[in-house]
Protein backbone atom coordinates (compact mmCIF):
# COMPACT_ATOMS: atom_id res chain seq x y z
CA UNK A 1 0.00 0.00 0.00
CA UNK A 2 2.59 2.28 -0.25
CA UNK A 3 2.13 3.84 -3.52
CA UNK A 4 -1.14 5.07 -2.69
CA UNK A 5 -1.45 8.70 -4.45
CA UNK A 6 -4.52 11.36 -3.53
CA UNK A 7 -7.85 10.88 -4.78
CA UNK A 8 -8.32 11.63 -8.28
CA UNK A 9 -10.34 15.21 -8.74
CA UNK A 10 -12.60 14.38 -11.84
CA UNK A 11 -14.53 12.02 -10.45
CA UNK A 12 -17.34 13.01 -12.20
CA UNK A 13 -15.90 12.39 -15.92
CA UNK A 14 -15.45 8.77 -15.18
CA UNK A 15 -18.82 7.55 -16.66
CA UNK A 16 -19.76 4.40 -16.34
CA UNK A 17 -21.46 1.74 -19.33
CA UNK A 18 -25.09 3.19 -18.82
CA UNK A 19 -24.40 6.59 -18.84
CA UNK A 20 -21.62 6.63 -21.50
CA UNK A 21 -24.68 4.91 -23.61
CA UNK A 22 -26.89 7.76 -23.04
CA UNK A 23 -24.01 10.29 -23.77
CA UNK A 24 -24.03 8.58 -27.40
CA UNK A 25 -28.04 8.60 -27.99
CA UNK A 26 -27.84 12.71 -26.77
CA UNK A 27 -25.26 13.67 -28.75
CA UNK A 28 -26.60 11.89 -31.74
CA UNK A 29 -29.58 13.28 -31.76
CA UNK A 30 -28.34 16.66 -30.78
CA UNK A 31 -26.22 16.45 -34.25
CA UNK A 32 -28.86 14.75 -36.08
CA UNK A 33 -31.38 18.00 -34.89
CA UNK A 34 -28.75 20.38 -36.18
CA UNK A 35 -29.08 18.38 -39.80
CA UNK A 36 -32.66 18.54 -39.64
CA UNK A 37 -32.35 22.63 -38.83
CA UNK A 38 -30.39 23.30 -41.63
CA UNK A 39 -32.60 20.31 -44.22
CA UNK A 40 -35.64 22.85 -42.94
CA UNK A 41 -33.57 25.77 -43.78
CA UNK A 42 -32.14 24.72 -47.26
CA UNK A 43 -35.83 24.29 -48.02
CA UNK A 44 -37.07 27.74 -46.78
CA UNK A 45 -34.03 29.60 -48.69
CA UNK A 46 -35.48 27.70 -51.62
CA UNK A 47 -38.81 29.15 -51.57
CA UNK A 48 -37.50 32.81 -51.83
CA UNK A 49 -37.83 35.38 -49.57
CA UNK A 50 -40.55 34.88 -46.78
CA UNK A 51 -41.44 36.91 -43.81
CA UNK A 52 -40.99 35.11 -40.46
CA UNK A 53 -44.89 34.52 -40.39
CA UNK A 54 -45.07 32.70 -43.77
CA UNK A 55 -41.97 30.71 -42.56
CA UNK A 56 -43.65 29.65 -39.62
CA UNK A 57 -46.79 29.24 -41.82
CA UNK A 58 -44.38 26.79 -44.58
CA UNK A 59 -43.04 24.74 -41.18
CA UNK A 60 -46.20 24.18 -40.08
CA UNK A 61 -48.20 23.09 -43.30
CA UNK A 62 -45.73 22.03 -46.01
CA UNK A 63 -43.44 19.07 -44.23
CA UNK A 64 -45.01 16.39 -43.79
CA UNK A 65 -44.82 15.33 -40.21
CA UNK A 66 -42.65 12.44 -40.34
CA UNK A 67 -39.95 14.81 -41.73
CA UNK A 68 -39.59 16.51 -38.08
CA UNK A 69 -39.16 12.39 -36.68
CA UNK A 70 -35.61 12.21 -38.96
CA UNK A 71 -33.43 12.84 -36.10
CA UNK A 72 -35.09 9.96 -34.13
CA UNK A 73 -35.05 7.56 -37.10
CA UNK A 74 -31.36 8.71 -37.24
CA UNK A 75 -31.32 7.55 -33.96
CA UNK A 76 -32.76 4.38 -34.18
CA UNK A 77 -30.90 3.36 -37.27
CA UNK A 78 -27.76 3.95 -35.40
CA UNK A 79 -28.76 1.28 -32.80
CA UNK A 80 -25.67 -1.16 -33.55
CA UNK A 81 -23.35 0.98 -32.50
CA UNK A 82 -24.78 1.97 -28.94
CA UNK A 83 -22.35 -0.49 -27.22
CA UNK A 84 -19.76 1.87 -25.13
CA UNK A 85 -17.14 -1.00 -26.45
CA UNK A 86 -17.93 -0.69 -29.81
CA UNK A 87 -18.26 2.74 -29.76
CA UNK A 88 -15.02 3.23 -28.54
CA UNK A 89 -13.53 1.51 -32.11
CA UNK A 90 -13.43 4.25 -35.08
CA UNK A 91 -13.40 1.08 -37.30
CA UNK A 92 -16.32 -0.96 -36.32
CA UNK A 93 -18.41 3.28 -35.66
CA UNK A 94 -17.39 3.89 -39.43
CA UNK A 95 -18.77 1.06 -40.57
CA UNK A 96 -22.04 1.32 -38.83
CA UNK A 97 -22.34 5.10 -40.26
CA UNK A 98 -22.59 4.23 -43.02
CA UNK A 99 -24.43 1.39 -42.88
CA UNK A 100 -27.09 3.43 -40.84
CA UNK A 101 -26.90 5.79 -43.57
CA UNK A 102 -27.46 3.55 -46.66
CA UNK A 103 -30.49 1.67 -44.77
CA UNK A 104 -31.55 5.37 -44.38
CA UNK A 105 -31.90 6.30 -47.58
CA UNK A 106 -32.89 2.75 -48.77
CA UNK A 107 -36.07 3.30 -46.72
CA UNK A 108 -36.43 6.49 -48.18
CA UNK A 109 -36.10 5.19 -51.53
CA UNK A 110 -39.29 2.49 -50.80
CA UNK A 111 -40.84 5.71 -49.52
CA UNK A 112 -40.31 7.71 -52.93
CA UNK A 113 -41.64 5.44 -55.21
CA UNK A 114 -44.56 4.63 -52.88
CA UNK A 115 -45.74 8.23 -52.09
CA UNK A 116 -46.89 11.30 -54.28
CA UNK A 117 -43.67 12.84 -55.55
CA UNK A 118 -44.98 16.32 -54.77
CA UNK A 119 -45.11 15.15 -50.93
CA UNK A 120 -41.78 14.34 -50.63
CA UNK A 121 -38.98 17.03 -49.72
CA UNK A 122 -36.18 15.29 -52.24
CA UNK A 123 -33.29 18.18 -51.86
CA UNK A 124 -33.97 18.21 -47.65
CA UNK A 125 -33.26 14.39 -47.23
CA UNK A 126 -30.61 14.58 -48.99
CA UNK A 127 -29.07 17.61 -47.40
CA UNK A 128 -30.19 16.32 -43.66
CA UNK A 129 -28.86 12.60 -44.50
CA UNK A 130 -25.66 14.04 -45.34
CA UNK A 131 -25.19 16.78 -42.72
CA UNK A 132 -26.51 14.38 -39.73
CA UNK A 133 -23.59 11.39 -41.62
CA UNK A 134 -21.17 14.97 -41.17
CA UNK A 135 -21.86 15.91 -37.85
CA UNK A 136 -22.17 12.33 -36.30
CA UNK A 137 -19.20 11.51 -37.64
CA UNK A 138 -17.31 14.20 -35.70
CA UNK A 139 -19.09 13.70 -32.96
CA UNK A 140 -18.25 10.51 -32.82
CA UNK A 141 -14.44 11.26 -33.37
CA UNK A 142 -14.36 13.42 -30.52
CA UNK A 143 -16.24 10.75 -28.05
CA UNK A 144 -13.05 8.68 -29.33
CA UNK A 145 -10.31 11.01 -28.19
CA UNK A 146 -11.53 12.03 -24.72
CA UNK A 147 -13.26 9.13 -23.37
CA UNK A 148 -11.28 6.03 -24.44
CA UNK A 149 -8.93 7.93 -22.47
CA UNK A 150 -7.44 5.96 -19.94
CA UNK A 151 -7.72 8.85 -17.57
CA UNK A 152 -11.29 8.57 -17.61
CA UNK A 153 -11.81 5.24 -17.04
CA UNK A 154 -14.08 4.15 -13.98
CA UNK A 155 -11.39 3.22 -11.46
CA UNK A 156 -12.04 -0.61 -9.62
CA UNK A 157 -11.54 -2.54 -6.98
CA UNK A 158 -11.67 -6.65 -7.46
CA UNK A 159 -12.88 -8.53 -4.25
CA UNK A 160 -12.06 -12.49 -4.56
CA UNK A 161 -9.32 -13.69 -6.13
CA UNK A 162 -11.12 -17.28 -6.93
CA UNK A 163 -11.90 -18.40 -10.06
CA UNK A 164 -14.58 -15.80 -11.01
CA UNK A 165 -12.58 -13.19 -9.81
CA UNK A 166 -9.47 -14.11 -11.80
CA UNK A 167 -12.74 -14.53 -15.25
CA UNK A 168 -13.80 -11.01 -14.67
CA UNK A 169 -9.80 -9.84 -14.56
CA UNK A 170 -9.07 -11.41 -18.28
CA UNK A 171 -12.26 -9.62 -19.33
CA UNK A 172 -11.62 -6.36 -18.44
CA UNK A 173 -7.70 -7.04 -19.41
CA UNK A 174 -8.78 -7.99 -22.86
CA UNK A 175 -10.95 -5.30 -23.83
CA UNK A 176 -9.89 -2.37 -25.64
CA UNK A 177 -10.45 0.48 -24.24
CA UNK A 178 -10.30 -0.98 -20.73
CA UNK A 179 -13.80 -0.62 -19.18
CA UNK A 180 -11.69 -0.39 -15.97
CA UNK A 181 -8.59 0.95 -14.23
CA UNK A 182 -8.09 -1.91 -11.57
CA UNK A 183 -6.48 0.03 -8.32
CA UNK A 184 -5.95 -3.14 -6.42
CA UNK A 185 -7.20 -6.79 -6.33
CA UNK A 186 -8.95 -7.89 -2.32
CA UNK A 187 -8.96 -11.66 -0.95
CA UNK A 188 -9.95 -11.86 2.55
CA UNK A 189 -8.41 -15.54 2.62
CA UNK A 190 -4.91 -15.02 4.04
CA UNK A 191 -3.00 -17.55 1.97
CA UNK A 192 -3.92 -15.82 -1.07
CA UNK A 193 -2.19 -12.18 0.25
CA UNK A 194 0.78 -11.86 -2.37
CA UNK A 195 -0.11 -13.94 -4.73
CA UNK A 196 -0.24 -12.74 -8.76
CA UNK A 197 -3.05 -13.26 -10.93
CA UNK A 198 -2.34 -12.17 -14.58
CA UNK A 199 -0.48 -8.55 -13.34
CA UNK A 200 -2.39 -8.16 -10.32
CA UNK A 201 -1.43 -8.94 -6.84
CA UNK A 202 -3.61 -9.52 -3.93
CA UNK A 203 -2.79 -6.37 -1.89
CA UNK A 204 -5.15 -8.04 1.42
CA UNK A 205 -8.60 -8.82 2.42
CA UNK A 206 -11.54 -6.32 2.68
CA UNK A 207 -10.20 -3.83 5.47
CA UNK A 208 -8.33 -2.17 3.24
CA UNK A 209 -11.44 -0.98 1.17
CA UNK A 210 -11.97 2.43 3.08
CA UNK A 211 -8.28 3.05 2.41
CA UNK A 212 -8.76 2.64 -1.26
CA UNK A 213 -12.00 4.18 -1.62
CA UNK A 214 -10.00 7.45 -0.12
CA UNK A 215 -6.64 7.21 -1.28
CA UNK A 216 -7.24 6.00 -4.83
CA UNK A 217 -10.63 7.67 -5.99
CA UNK A 218 -12.48 4.45 -6.28
CA UNK A 219 -15.71 4.59 -8.18
CA UNK A 220 -16.23 0.92 -8.50
CA UNK A 221 -15.86 -2.15 -6.00
CA UNK A 222 -16.36 -5.67 -8.50
CA UNK A 223 -17.39 -8.51 -6.23
CA UNK A 224 -15.96 -11.98 -7.48
CA UNK A 225 -17.15 -13.93 -4.36
CA UNK A 226 -18.29 -17.33 -5.70
CA UNK A 227 -18.85 -18.84 -2.29
CA UNK A 228 -19.92 -18.20 1.53
CA UNK A 229 -19.01 -14.10 2.16
CA UNK A 230 -16.97 -13.81 5.26
CA UNK A 231 -19.01 -11.50 7.74
CA UNK A 232 -16.38 -8.77 7.80
CA UNK A 233 -16.62 -8.48 3.73
CA UNK A 234 -20.17 -8.05 4.19
CA UNK A 235 -20.07 -5.24 6.17
CA UNK A 236 -16.43 -3.66 4.39
CA UNK A 237 -18.93 -3.72 1.14
CA UNK A 238 -21.79 -2.11 3.23
CA UNK A 239 -19.41 0.80 4.56
CA UNK A 240 -17.90 1.34 1.08
CA UNK A 241 -21.87 1.74 -0.75
CA UNK A 242 -22.81 3.88 2.02
CA UNK A 243 -19.93 6.20 0.76
CA UNK A 244 -19.00 6.63 -2.90
CA UNK A 245 -18.16 3.77 -4.47
CA UNK A 246 -20.64 1.65 -6.54
CA UNK A 247 -20.82 -2.27 -5.78
CA UNK A 248 -21.48 -4.74 -8.62
CA UNK A 249 -21.60 -8.34 -8.40
CA UNK A 250 -19.32 -10.29 -11.02
CA UNK A 251 -22.03 -11.76 -12.85
CA UNK A 252 -23.62 -8.50 -13.45
CA UNK A 253 -20.33 -7.11 -14.25
CA UNK A 254 -19.73 -9.80 -17.24
CA UNK A 255 -23.07 -9.14 -18.40
CA UNK A 256 -22.94 -5.26 -18.36
CA UNK A 257 -19.24 -5.86 -20.49
CA UNK A 258 -19.85 -8.46 -22.70
CA UNK A 259 -24.14 -8.30 -23.13
CA UNK A 260 -23.13 -12.57 -21.78
CA UNK A 261 -24.10 -14.95 -18.68
CA UNK A 262 -20.70 -16.36 -17.21
CA UNK A 263 -22.31 -19.97 -16.84
CA UNK A 264 -19.20 -21.40 -16.07
CA UNK A 265 -18.88 -18.80 -13.07
CA UNK A 266 -22.20 -19.69 -11.53
CA UNK A 267 -24.26 -21.70 -9.47
CA UNK A 268 -27.28 -23.44 -9.41
CA UNK A 269 -29.20 -21.59 -7.47
CA UNK A 270 -28.13 -18.21 -9.07
CA UNK A 271 -29.53 -19.94 -12.36
CA UNK A 272 -33.21 -20.99 -10.65
CA UNK A 273 -33.51 -17.06 -10.00
CA UNK A 274 -32.75 -15.63 -12.73
CA UNK A 275 -34.19 -17.71 -15.29
CA UNK A 276 -37.43 -19.09 -13.20
CA UNK A 277 -38.15 -16.10 -10.66
CA UNK A 278 -36.65 -13.04 -13.14
CA UNK A 279 -37.84 -14.24 -16.34
CA UNK A 280 -41.36 -14.36 -15.78
CA UNK A 281 -42.71 -13.06 -18.66
CA UNK A 282 -45.68 -10.21 -18.96
CA UNK A 283 -48.42 -11.55 -20.83
CA UNK A 284 -48.83 -8.41 -22.96
CA UNK A 285 -45.17 -8.76 -24.06
CA UNK A 286 -45.73 -12.45 -24.97
CA UNK A 287 -49.00 -11.51 -27.26
CA UNK A 288 -47.69 -8.83 -28.48
CA UNK A 289 -44.56 -10.80 -29.68
CA UNK A 290 -46.66 -12.82 -31.18
CA UNK A 291 -48.61 -10.43 -32.95
CA UNK A 292 -45.66 -8.69 -34.04
CA UNK A 293 -44.35 -12.48 -35.20
CA UNK A 294 -47.15 -12.75 -37.24
CA UNK A 295 -47.53 -9.61 -38.73
CA UNK A 296 -43.80 -9.93 -39.83
CA UNK A 297 -44.02 -13.86 -40.87
CA UNK A 298 -46.61 -12.31 -43.20
CA UNK A 299 -44.73 -9.27 -44.87
CA UNK A 300 -41.55 -12.66 -44.74
CA UNK A 301 -43.33 -14.86 -46.85
CA UNK A 302 -44.71 -12.41 -49.27
CA UNK A 303 -41.13 -11.43 -49.98
CA UNK A 304 -40.35 -15.26 -50.17
CA UNK A 305 -42.89 -15.64 -52.89
CA UNK A 306 -40.72 -13.35 -55.08
CA UNK A 307 -37.32 -14.53 -53.90
CA UNK A 308 -38.09 -18.17 -54.24
CA UNK A 309 -38.33 -18.29 -58.09
CA UNK A 310 -34.66 -16.57 -58.33
CA UNK A 311 -33.13 -18.82 -55.73
CA UNK A 312 -34.43 -21.55 -57.28
CA UNK A 313 -33.16 -20.97 -60.81
CA UNK A 314 -29.72 -20.08 -59.51
CA UNK A 315 -29.67 -22.94 -57.33
CA UNK A 316 -31.19 -25.58 -60.02
CA UNK A 317 -27.81 -24.00 -62.47
CA UNK A 318 -25.22 -23.91 -59.56
CA UNK A 319 -25.58 -27.75 -58.09
CA UNK A 320 -29.34 -28.89 -58.82
CA UNK A 321 -32.48 -29.94 -56.66
CA UNK A 322 -33.05 -30.24 -53.95
CA UNK A 323 -34.17 -26.51 -53.66
CA UNK A 324 -35.18 -26.62 -50.16
CA UNK A 325 -33.81 -28.03 -47.13
CA UNK A 326 -35.90 -29.48 -44.03
CA UNK A 327 -34.02 -30.59 -40.61
CA UNK A 328 -35.41 -31.47 -37.35
CA UNK A 329 -34.98 -28.95 -34.93
CA UNK A 330 -36.01 -28.49 -31.07
CA UNK A 331 -38.42 -25.56 -30.42
CA UNK A 332 -39.27 -24.59 -27.16
CA UNK A 333 -39.22 -26.39 -24.01
CA UNK A 334 -37.36 -29.54 -26.39
CA UNK A 335 -40.84 -30.02 -28.74
CA UNK A 336 -39.52 -30.98 -32.27
CA UNK A 337 -40.52 -29.05 -35.81
CA UNK A 338 -39.19 -29.31 -38.92
CA UNK A 339 -37.56 -26.59 -39.97
CA UNK A 340 -37.64 -24.87 -43.70
CA UNK A 341 -34.16 -23.34 -45.52
CA UNK A 342 -32.78 -22.75 -48.85
CA UNK A 343 -30.66 -25.45 -49.48
CA UNK A 344 -26.83 -23.76 -48.90
CA UNK A 345 -24.93 -26.88 -48.60
CA UNK A 346 -23.58 -29.80 -50.95
CA UNK A 347 -26.58 -32.61 -50.93
CA UNK A 348 -23.63 -34.75 -49.30
CA UNK A 349 -22.63 -32.13 -46.62
CA UNK A 350 -23.31 -35.33 -43.79
CA UNK A 351 -22.68 -38.28 -45.99
CA UNK A 352 -21.64 -40.22 -42.95
CA UNK A 353 -24.86 -39.85 -41.36
CA UNK A 354 -23.13 -38.26 -38.35
CA UNK A 355 -24.20 -34.24 -37.39
CA UNK A 356 -21.88 -31.60 -38.00
CA UNK A 357 -21.83 -27.80 -36.82
CA UNK A 358 -21.73 -25.52 -39.77
CA UNK A 359 -19.00 -23.27 -39.41
CA UNK A 360 -17.93 -19.59 -41.31
CA UNK A 361 -16.75 -20.00 -44.46
CA UNK A 362 -17.57 -23.92 -44.29
CA UNK A 363 -16.30 -25.92 -47.15
CA UNK A 364 -19.48 -27.91 -48.00
CA UNK A 365 -21.34 -24.59 -48.95
CA UNK A 366 -22.17 -24.59 -52.58
CA UNK A 367 -21.18 -21.50 -54.05
CA UNK A 368 -24.74 -19.86 -54.30
CA UNK A 369 -24.78 -21.03 -50.88
CA UNK A 370 -22.14 -18.55 -49.86
CA UNK A 371 -24.00 -15.49 -50.94
CA UNK A 372 -26.98 -16.78 -49.03
CA UNK A 373 -25.58 -17.26 -46.14
CA UNK A 374 -24.20 -13.71 -45.94
CA UNK A 375 -27.39 -12.08 -46.85
CA UNK A 376 -29.09 -14.23 -45.00
CA UNK A 377 -31.23 -15.16 -47.65
CA UNK A 378 -31.15 -18.21 -46.77
CA UNK A 379 -33.13 -17.92 -43.34
CA UNK A 380 -35.94 -16.69 -45.16
CA UNK A 381 -38.37 -20.08 -45.72
CA UNK A 382 -38.56 -19.57 -41.81
CA UNK A 383 -40.82 -16.95 -42.03
CA UNK A 384 -43.22 -20.08 -42.50
CA UNK A 385 -42.30 -21.40 -39.34
CA UNK A 386 -43.02 -17.90 -37.75
CA UNK A 387 -46.42 -18.38 -38.74
CA UNK A 388 -46.98 -21.61 -37.41
CA UNK A 389 -46.30 -20.71 -34.22
CA UNK A 390 -42.92 -23.04 -34.45
CA UNK A 391 -40.36 -20.17 -34.25
CA UNK A 392 -40.53 -16.64 -33.59
CA UNK A 393 -38.83 -13.04 -35.34
CA UNK A 394 -36.01 -13.19 -32.29
CA UNK A 395 -35.02 -16.00 -30.08
CA UNK A 396 -32.28 -18.59 -29.46
CA UNK A 397 -31.55 -20.46 -33.22
CA UNK A 398 -32.92 -23.93 -32.73
CA UNK A 399 -30.71 -26.75 -32.49
CA UNK A 400 -30.91 -30.54 -33.23
CA UNK A 401 -32.14 -32.69 -31.09
CA UNK A 402 -28.95 -35.25 -31.17
CA UNK A 403 -26.91 -32.22 -30.58
CA UNK A 404 -28.65 -30.93 -28.16
CA UNK A 405 -28.34 -34.10 -26.25
CA UNK A 406 -24.43 -34.20 -26.77
CA UNK A 407 -24.19 -30.11 -25.69
CA UNK A 408 -26.09 -31.06 -22.39
CA UNK A 409 -23.58 -33.39 -21.39
CA UNK A 410 -20.72 -31.07 -21.93
CA UNK A 411 -21.88 -27.03 -21.31
CA UNK A 412 -23.81 -25.95 -18.12
CA UNK A 413 -27.39 -25.22 -18.22
CA UNK A 414 -27.60 -25.49 -22.17
CA UNK A 415 -31.16 -26.84 -21.86
CA UNK A 416 -31.75 -23.34 -20.17
CA UNK A 417 -32.23 -22.08 -24.02
CA UNK A 418 -35.38 -23.78 -24.29
CA UNK A 419 -37.17 -21.71 -22.14
CA UNK A 420 -38.00 -19.37 -25.00
CA UNK A 421 -39.33 -20.04 -28.98
CA UNK A 422 -36.74 -20.05 -31.79
CA UNK A 423 -35.78 -17.45 -33.46
CA UNK A 424 -34.90 -16.42 -36.85
CA UNK A 425 -32.38 -14.19 -35.52
CA UNK A 426 -31.04 -13.92 -32.02
CA UNK A 427 -28.85 -11.97 -29.91
CA UNK A 428 -25.75 -14.75 -30.03
CA UNK A 429 -26.39 -14.10 -34.02
CA UNK A 430 -25.78 -10.41 -34.09
CA UNK A 431 -23.24 -11.03 -31.81
CA UNK A 432 -21.09 -13.76 -32.58
CA UNK A 433 -22.47 -16.33 -35.13
CA UNK A 434 -21.98 -19.71 -36.01
CA UNK A 435 -20.31 -21.83 -33.35
CA UNK A 436 -17.95 -25.02 -34.28
CA UNK A 437 -16.10 -26.37 -30.93
CA UNK A 438 -18.05 -26.84 -27.26
CA UNK A 439 -16.43 -23.11 -26.29
CA UNK A 440 -18.14 -21.44 -29.17
CA UNK A 441 -21.15 -22.97 -28.06
CA UNK A 442 -20.84 -22.23 -24.58
CA UNK A 443 -19.98 -18.59 -26.02
CA UNK A 444 -23.71 -18.40 -27.98
CA UNK A 445 -25.24 -20.01 -24.67
CA UNK A 446 -24.39 -17.34 -23.04
CA UNK A 447 -25.26 -14.69 -25.29
CA UNK A 448 -28.97 -16.77 -25.94
CA UNK A 449 -29.28 -16.89 -22.14
CA UNK A 450 -28.37 -12.91 -21.82
CA UNK A 451 -31.58 -12.42 -24.29
CA UNK A 452 -33.84 -15.04 -22.10
CA UNK A 453 -32.98 -13.02 -18.99
CA UNK A 454 -33.25 -9.39 -20.48
CA UNK A 455 -35.80 -10.27 -23.00
CA UNK A 456 -38.44 -7.53 -23.80
CA UNK A 457 -39.75 -5.23 -26.70
CA UNK A 458 -36.68 -2.79 -26.82
CA UNK A 459 -34.30 -5.48 -26.84
CA UNK A 460 -35.87 -7.23 -29.78
CA UNK A 461 -36.19 -4.09 -31.79
CA UNK A 462 -32.02 -3.84 -31.29
CA UNK A 463 -31.84 -7.26 -32.62
CA UNK A 464 -34.07 -6.78 -35.80
CA UNK A 465 -32.27 -3.76 -36.60
CA UNK A 466 -28.54 -5.18 -36.24
CA UNK A 467 -29.98 -8.03 -38.21
CA UNK A 468 -30.69 -5.17 -41.04
CA UNK A 469 -27.66 -3.87 -40.59
CA UNK A 470 -25.67 -7.32 -41.06
CA UNK A 471 -27.92 -8.37 -44.24
CA UNK A 472 -27.07 -4.89 -45.51
CA UNK A 473 -23.50 -5.03 -44.62
CA UNK A 474 -23.24 -8.62 -46.01
CA UNK A 475 -21.67 -9.58 -42.85
CA UNK A 476 -23.70 -13.09 -42.46
CA UNK A 477 -21.88 -16.43 -42.06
Amino acid sequence: MAQLRSKDSTPSLRLGLSERRVLLVFGDLVMAAVALAVGLYSWVAAMGSLNTLEVIEFLQERPPDWFYFLPLIWVVLLVETYDPHRASSWQHTRNSLLVAAALGMSIYLVYYFAADPLTLPRRSIAIFAGTALLLTTLWRLLYIRIFSSLQFARRAVVVGAGRAGEALLRVIGEMRPPPYQIVALLDDDPEKKGSVIGSHEVLGGSELLAELIEQQGVSDILVAISGQMRENTFHALLDAQEGSAEIMRMPTAYEELLGRVPINYLEADWMVRSFVDDTRINRFYQLGKRLFDIVGGLVGVAILIVLTPIVSLLTLLDTGWPIIFSQTRAGKGGKPYRIIKFRTMRVDAEKDGNPQLAKEDDDRSTRLGKVLRKTRIDEWPQFINVLRGDMSLVGPRPERPELMEHFERRIPFYRARLLERPGITGWAQVNYGYAATIEEMSIKLEYDLYYIKHRGPILDLIILLRTLATVLGFRGR
